[in-house]
Parts: structure tokens; C-alpha cells; sequence
């Protein structure tokens, strides 16, 4: 028997830059997956990690989902991203990432893509759709801690839909916290405030997005800091918030129940295992707001929560917008499989 040929698609970092995929672009793929989540169109298995050392400063992730409303036959992927929180220290971002495309009738490969800004684009769209559908629509002041790369894109995607009269960031590091800001002046063309504590970000903020970088869990978000009527978005590897955050919220809202036990990590993991968090008291997922099934907020005096862990559905739904632009404008390179 002779096989047929197999070639595949890969796209390397300067070739997902080349695409320059616009703002909308980036959120329309993105809430796609989203609606598909929603509507029962999609399979998503639990992410599981690897820590290589107990002394190594990091893990990987990987993320694996099917999307059924994507191509022809649907498109299954996974994701292998590492999270190294020193990497700055050799020049290096924290999370680099590798997504692999599959035809799900068949197994056939479809797509290598340098997913490092992937995990960062599809993070920050699916901060921003939550927030449009869990915030207040008047929203104006954003607190934000945390300065990596899907931070950049949080507050890009967040301005973009919000218009915000006062971005405030903060990070561990001056230097980090100065060149993020600097970054986000040059592309948002407004000025951006740099606190040097958690307090000054935070407080009185109407959307507060916890992205930090710790080593091990503490709380250093305080709950009296949130007003009433805020939407607090935490999504840190490890928990930064305090565990009375739960008790003042109106709405809580995950983006896949399933993610909530998965793993060691996670900013409301602690809420998770104490019960604060649990399956009665969880509004909706993201997914099933987006997809029209349950409402999002209703009143402005709501007080909303929403955690997300990072899904493979919106790896996948991003990277299958990606091949198709590139192949709409010949970008990447067709390797041989088999």
C-alpha cells in the first residue's frame, strides 16, 4: 500500500507576527471558541502539568480540546506551554509554547505554531470578554497587577472595548512595571499610572486584574480594597487574593468548571478545596454568557468574580484563524511530514 503524502503547516514566531492580527481579529477567534464551549460543540480535557525539578523556577501546561464548529471536520490541538517565572533573568519570556493542529477524523497533523504569543493574545481576549459581559459598561479606572506578556495584552484588549479614563499597573519589579508602562503609553497613546504597591492599583478600581508572578501562594490583594460593584478578574499561578473574596461577590464565573481541580495551581485553588467555590454557587461558565444561555451581569451594583485557568479551546480557535490568514496570504512554511 502507498501512503499519500502528509505535509504540514508551521508557523514560527516572525511568521504569527507577520499575520498581524488586529484587536477584533484576535477577539472574535477567541469568543468563537467560546460560543462553541457554550453550545456543546466542543470536548476540553483537563490540563495536567509536568514540574521537570521540584527546584527548577517553573512547570509546563499542557492543554488539549476539540472545537466542532472549526474547519470542515473540526479541529483538535494541544498546547505545551512552559511557565518559568525567572526566565527574565536569561533574557527569556516566562512562557513559551508549542500548539499542535490535528484533522479529529483522522490524526493527520495539520499545524506546528509558535504559540508563545497565542498564550498571550487569546489570555488578554478572554480577560476582556469577560469583563464585557461581567463589568459595568461605564467602566473607567483598571487596576492591573502583573507586567508579563499576556498582561500587555489584558489591558490592550480591555482599553479596546472599555476606553478607560485611568490605567493603573503594578509589578514586582521597577523594571518591569516601568517598561510595561512605557510599552502601553506608546501603543494606547494615554498615560498610564505605575504604583508601587498592590493598595494604590487596586483600590476603587472598577475592573481589577490580578496577573501576578508569585512563588508561592499570599495574600496580597485585599479584599476591602475591591468597591462595590467592581469585576475582579484573578487568573496568578498562585493565589494573591485573600479568601474572603468570594464572600463579597454577587456573580462568580469560571471559564471551564472542569479546570477548576486541575492541578496545584491556580488563583482561587484555595477557594476551590475549602469549598468557597463550588459547583452550586458558580454562576455560569464564560461560554454559556457568550452563548446567550445565562446572563452575565445585570445590575450595577453587581459585584462580579471572574477566574479563568486558560483553555485549549481558545488556543485552538486563535491558532485555526491564524492558519487560515496565513494561507490566505502565503505565510509560513509547508514542511513534509510523511
Amino acid at each position: 500500500m502507498t501512503e499519500n503524502p502528509i505535509h504540514i503547516t508551521y508557523l514560527n514566531h516572525a511568521d504569527v507576527q507577520a499575520l498581524a492580527l488586529t484587536d477584533a481579529e484576535i477577539v472574535a477567534a477567541v469568543e468563537e471558541g467560546l460560543r462553541a464551549q457554550g453550545m456543546g460543540q466542543t470536548t476540553i480535557e483537563p490540563r495536567v502539568h509536568l514540574v521537570p525539578e521540584k527546584d527548577y523556577p517553573g512547570h509546563f501546561n499542557v492543554l488539549r480540546g476539540y472545537v466542532r464548529t472549526l474547519g470542515e471536520h473540526g479541529i483538535a490541538g494541544v498546547k505545551t506551554v512552559g511557565d518559568f517565572y525567572r526566565n527574565y533573568e536569561r533574557g527569556l519570556p516566562s512562557e513559551l509554547a508549542i500548539l499542535n493542529l490535528f484533522d479529529p477524523q483522522t490524526g493527520v497533523p495539520l499545524a506546528i505554531i509558535d504559540a508563545s504569543d497565542i498564550t498571550d493574545m487569546r489570555t488578554g481576549a478572554v480577560t476582556a470578554i469577560g469583563a464585557r459581559y461581567l463589568a459595568r459598561k461605564d467602566s473607567k479606572v483598571l487596576g492591573h497587577i502583573g507586567a508579563r506578556g499576556t498582561s500587555y495584552w489584558n489591558v490592550r484588549l480591555l482599553d479596546a472595548i472599555f476606553d478607560f479614563d485611568e490605567i493603573r499597573v503594578h509589578s514586582r519589579r521597577p523594571e518591569s512595571r516601568d517598561a510595561f508602562a512605557a510599552r502601553l503609553e506608546k501603543d494606547l497613546g494615554k498615560k498610564i499610572v505605575v504604583t508601587t504597591d498592590w493598595e494604590h492599583a487596586v483600590r476603587g478600581a472598577d475592573i481589577v486584574v490580578e496577573a501576578s508572578r508569585l512563588d508561592k501562594p499570599a495574600p496580597m490583594l485585599r479584599t476591602e480594597w475591591i468597591k462595590k460593584g467592581a469585576c475582579v478578574i484573578p487568573y496568578g499561578t498562585q493565589s494573591a487574593v485573600e479568601l474572603s473574596l468570594t464572600d463579597i461577590m454577587d456573580k462568580m464565573v469560571m471559564d471551564d468548571w472542569g479546570q477548576a481541580h486541575a492541578g496545584p495551581f491556580g488563583a482561587l485553588r484555595a477557594h476551590v478545596d475549602s469549598g468557597r467555590l463550588n459547583k452550586d454557587n458558580l454562576h455560569a461558565e464564560l461560554g454559556q454568557i457568550v452563548a446567550g444561555l445565562k446572563p452575565g451581569r445585570e445590575r450595577d451594583d453587581e459585584t462580579n468574580l471572574f477566574w479563568h485557568r486558560g483553555l485549549s479551546l481558545s488556543d485552538i480557535a486563535l491558532g485555526s484563524f491564524m492558519l487560515d490568514k496565513a494561507k490566505q496570504l502565503g505565510i509560513g512554511q509547508t514542511l513534509r511530514y510523511r
